[in-house]
């Protein structure tokens, strides 16, 4: 238990940092979108790169990817359903939302956690590499579309991709971990210096959101945070425990892995985007904050059933 308190205590300070920072005025709202930027665009794509580099990638096809994959569409699903035909959003703000539902804290979260609490880091190499590789692609892809004077159809939905640099740095983090190769030092030193970059940028950024941006559920979105909150604590690990344990014959270790995986919080990653495209940033910064507070006890109850 020690690691996942560790790993979320972490994240807490980091964002408290931002926050007092904010509250102090020593940073304002451009500080908050231009950290944001940094992230999207240059320490997250950097961060891609060396750590599905490092991954052994085949080890991520297994029975772990596809319960983590069945969790996410079932969860993203039954948001989608509600962004439709309950609050009528556009596309947008329902791939926003979505994403909250859905999208996992696996890096600066999930990498501690199994490494302290499963005892294997590769264990989150699944999920990660399902998000990075198809489900950030598809939503980034989605967003450009929506909210850009970009014509529609298969190629620009391809070079709407192939442009993204997240994507970019998840591929030739493929490439690399495929291949068997590995970046000479004059590359891969710098590149591992900016992409260490990314998850503080991304948590100060944050904080800095929370201290000065609305109030928490204000803009109508509350019902919306409630449900997306649920939706990723309790129905994504659970239809990850269903599909992995009854439909899969997973146990012990893989099963613990795959379950608490899909239990974690919201990745602030979510946040960036939204600011980035100027979506659904309320609803993506209370997902965020609610699921990473309720995660803690959720996340225990599950070591305690199936530890």
């Amino acid at each position: 238990m020690g690691g996942v308190l560790l790993g979320f205590s972490t994240i807490a300070a980091v964002i408290g940092l931002g926050a007092l920072l904010a509250h102090r005025g020593v940073v304002d709202v451009s500080a908050q979108v231009l950290l944001s930027r940094l992230a999207f665009f240059v320490a997250t794509p950097a961060l891609m790169v060396t750590t599905i580099g490092e991954a052994h990638v085949v080890d991520a096809f297994s029975g772990n990817l596809v319960a983590t994959a069945a969790a996410v569409v079932v969860t993203a699903g039954l948001y989608l359903a509600g962004a439709r035909w309950v609050w009528h959003h556009r596309a947008p703000e329902a791939v926003i939302g979505a994403l909250s539902s859905a999208y996992v804290n696996a890096g600066n979260l999930g990498i501690p956690i199994a490494a302290y609490v499963l005892g294997d880091a590769a264990l989150v190499a699944p999920t990660l590499l399902l998000q990075l590789l198809v489900l950030q692609p598809i939503a980034l892809s989605i967003l450009d579309r929506h909210t850009r004077d970009s014509p529609a159809g298969l190629l620009s939905t391809v070079r709407g991709i192939i442009s993204n640099p997240l994507t970019v740095g998840a591929l030739i983090g493929l490439v690399l971990s495929l291949g068997g190769w590995t970046l000479p030092p004059f590359v891969a030193d710098p590149l591992g210096l900016v992409g260490d970059m990314a998850v503080p940028a991304m948590l100060i950024a944050y904080g800095i959101a929370l201290r000065l941006g609305p109030g928490f559920g204000d803009g109508g979105t509350g019902s919306e945070v409630f449900v997306a909150s649920a939706l990723k604590l309790l129905v994504q690990p659970f239809v990850a425990w269903v599909v992995a344990h009854w439909v899969l014959g997973l146990d012990g270790t893989a099963l613990f892995a795959v379950v608490v995986t899909s239990a974690l919080p919201t990745a602030q990653n979510i946040f960036v985007h939204a600011t980035r495209y100027g979506r659904g940033q309320v609803m993506a910064r209370d997902t965020i904050l609610s699921t990473t507070m309720g995660s803690v006890p959720v996340i225990l109850v599950i070591a305690l059933l199936l530890g």
